[in-house]
């Protein structure tokens, strides 16, 4: 009799971590027990784990050989992951605290929080926030378990009807696949859309603050994950937040199962070309503004993040002004960067032409004040194949003629010299808010803008959506140090984002998005868009107007190659 040549399988299994370092331990034991002994090493908090390329929990089991890499408050994924623990936290409390009344988590703030509102009572005073911030943080002290269980979508829409939980029951009516995950945290079970941390003692970091109207949810920034930033006030940013959801509620849509019902009935045509016209009637309220004080300012200048749809606003805007009379002179911020030699550089030795320090600043303000003096001015054209710029047009600007500046550092008060701060308008333009999955999942702005330029940077520049994912985090860099932080400065602000476009979206992502290497980092973020997008109802293409927003990312738009006439 030969020996076999198997062997027992060993009760210890190895794990192989970034940078070629090895842990064991039993098998079958978690993530979060296997990676205890490196956790506190780590440069933020542990909150989730990849194991050969895919994101999970770490309560998640570990049976076989891996490959995995910490995941930690200090990155996309992680952050994620403890807000949504966190509002998760909060909806227990508040659920044990006040039975009869809802609560909503409505947008995010940019100081790291998210905006609450409650119904069904009176709007919390300092006072009572106390209580419930004293009843989170009992619950951390308890270090309860988040318990995960997979239910069928049946089980799941009884109990939220149950509950008077109507948006979260219509949203389970839509849902394609044939279970979903339930969240239990004592006594209080719910749906939060993706992963969670192992229990409660992790949530560490919050706090909650009276905010006009309703309340903040305050959570660590990305970049700075063991602490809170200061607390600042966005009036503007609220206000702009007022204003959608009086569109929604015109619209007669509250959530995504809203959405989806409704295009299910079919009124997708309806709900295109409400939101359209609020749009279009929002670009004239502000071209009427820019009219009336035409006077004292004849600059206008527009700034916003990536893919948030400046491009078509600013020139629906041009339109809206020359019905008023008005005809604008469109300038690019970017023909006024400095040489390529004299660039500086980023933390990583990059060329940074994101920072204001890349324009000469000089040159402009000389430029602007000139042109508005009704001199004739020797424009300039940037070069970027040769770093450095070129002659371009020469214009002399007509009598009250506007300017149009565009740019990420429009909003910056060291743009612009004080004088001719004086007699600018500046407009904030971005996908500010979101169709919520229901009362307590949000979905992101940044992940529609995200979604946007997927499909945009595969028609337009041939891009893959790895290529694009894969620079989303370096743009997002630049967006927090060098356009979020002045939005305020806005004289108005212009909400971009549509209620039903990532139904339009989603066809056309989908398959970009499938594309998607496995096993790699863009994978991970990849599964997610798909997961979120899933949710949404399609709707085609053909019906959105040719100078929608959408349309300078899906193609087609009629104002792709619009410029002013100057006979």
């Amino acid at each position: 009799m030969t020996d076999s040549p198997y062997v027992d399988q060993s009760d210890q299994v190895e794990i192989h971590l970034p940078g070629g370092h090895t842990l064991r331990g039993p098998r079958g034991a978690s993530a979060e027990s296997l990676l205890a002994p490196i956790a506190a090493s780590l440069p933020a908090p542990l909150v989730g784990v990849v194991i050969n390329g895919e994101l999970h929990e770490l309560t998640h089991p570990i049976e076989m050989e891996a490959y995995v890499r910490p995941v930690t408050m200090g990155e996309a994924d992680g952050a994620r992951i403890y807000r949504r623990s966190l509002t998760f936290l909060l909806q227990a409390a508040f659920s044990r605290l006040f039975p009869g009344a809802a609560l909503f988590i409505d947008h995010s703030l940019p100081s790291g929080g998210y905006y609450c509102q409650v119904y069904g009572r009176a709007s919390f005073i300092p006072a009572e926030l106390k209580i419930v911030e004293a009843e989170m943080r009992r619950l951390v002290a308890q270090n309860l378990p988040f318990v995960g269980r997979e239910v069928p979508v049946e089980e799941a829409s009884t109990y939220f009807k149950g509950r008077n939980y109507l948006d979260k029951a219509r949203l389970m009516h839509h849902r394609r696949k044939a279970t979903v995950t339930l969240y239990r945290l004592g006594d209080y079970v719910d749906c939060h859309h993706g992963y969670m941390v192992p229990s409660t003692g992790y949530l560490k970091w919050f706090e909650l603050v009276v905010v006009d109207g309703g309340f903040a949810l305050r959570y660590p920034r990305q970049h700075a994950p063991g602490k809170l930033a200061p607390m600042v006030t966005y009036p503007k940013l609220l206000a702009a937040f007022r204003r959608y959801g009086d569109w929604l509620e015109r619209l007669g849509i509250s959530s995504v199962g809203s959405l989806d019902d409704a295009i299910q009935a079919g009124r997708s045509r309806e709900i295109i070309l409400v939101s359209e016209a609020l749009h279009e009637q929002h670009i004239a309220e502000i071209a009427r503004q820019i009219s009336d004080c035409r006077q004292q300012a004849r600059l206008v200048l527009i700034s916003g993040p990536s893919s948030s749809g400046k491009t078509t606003f600013s020139r629906r805007l041009t339109v809206q002004l020359l019905a008023l009379g008005l005809s604008p002179f469109a300038m690019e911020l970017d023909n006024y960067f400095i040489e390529r030699t004299h660039t500086p550089r980023d933390e990583n030795g990059q060329l940074d032409y994101e920072t204001i320090e890349a324009l000469n600043l000089a040159q402009l303000g000389d430029h602007l004040q000139r042109l508005l003096s009704g001199e004739e001015v020797q424009m300039p054209r940037y070069s970027f194949q040769k770093g450095r710029q070129e002659s371009g047009e020469v214009v002399r600007l007509r009598a009250g003629q506007l300017i149009i500046l565009e740019g990420i550092h429009g909003l910056n008060p060291r743009l612009l010299p004080t004088s001719l701060a004086a007699q600018s308008f500046r407009i904030y333009a971005s996908a500010l808010t979101q169709l919520n999955l229901d009362r307590h999942n949000r979905v992101s702005t940044t992940d529609t803008r995200l979604i946007r330029r997927i499909v945009r940077d595969a028609r337009d520049r041939g891009y893959n959506a790895t290529q694009t994912i894969n620079r989303w985090e370096s743009v997002r860099r630049g967006e927090k140090l060098h356009i979020f932080p002045h939005q305020e400065h806005a004289d108005v602000m212009f909400n971009s984002a549509l209620a039903y476009e990532l139904s339009v979206l989603r066809p056309l992502a989908e398959p970009l998005l499938r594309q998607v290497s496995h096993g790699t980092t863009e994978e991970v973020e990849a599964r997610r868009l798909l997961s979120l997008l899933e949710w949404f109802s399609p709707i085609e293409t053909e019906w959105i107007p040719d100078n929608s927003i959408l349309r300078e990312f899906i193609g087609g738009s009629i104002l792709k190659d619009f410029k002013v006439w100057e006979g």
